[in-house]
């Protein structure tokens, strides 16, 4: 199974959104099938087979999600940090600030769900390949 080190490592690598596939693929190698990212402090749990779970602890001080979701800013936000425009610590802020609580990673269906402050599905990516 996958450490956190390894974890740690993959995610090193990534300096912006683009380099989001590359990590996505790195990890997959290591066994990892699904996770889930906090946006209020950074922390992720990733699973694999057989129940098996690890966290990655808290990345920062805990920030305030905004309660009420502008999807429209966040989809626009979102595109610029897909194309390298920002860094990951800019994008967690515009998370919070659009109101986006997090995410869940599908490795099998290559997906990305993200989730507003009710855990309310909100837009679903697939993952270039």
């Amino acid at each position: 199974m996958f450490t956190v080190e390894q974890i740690q490592a993959a995610h090193s690598k990534v300096k912006s959104g683009a380099d989001f596939p590359a990590y996505i693929k790195e990890i997959k190698e290591h066994g990892v099938t699904h996770y889930d990212a906090f946006v209020n402090d950074g922390h992720v749990d990733y699973h694999g087979i057989n129940e098996f779970t690890i966290t990655v602890p808290a990345k920062y001080e805990k920030i305030t999600i905004a309660r009420e979701l502008n999807l429209n800013e966040f989809k626009a936000q979102l595109l610029a940090h897909q194309q390298g425009k920002t860094d990951y610590l800019t994008f967690i802020k515009m998370c919070a600030e659009t109101g986006i609580k997090g995410w869940k990673i599908c490795l099998d269906k290559m997906t990305c769900t993200y989730l507003d402050s009710n855990n309310n599905e909100v837009l679903v990516e697939q993952i270039p390949q």
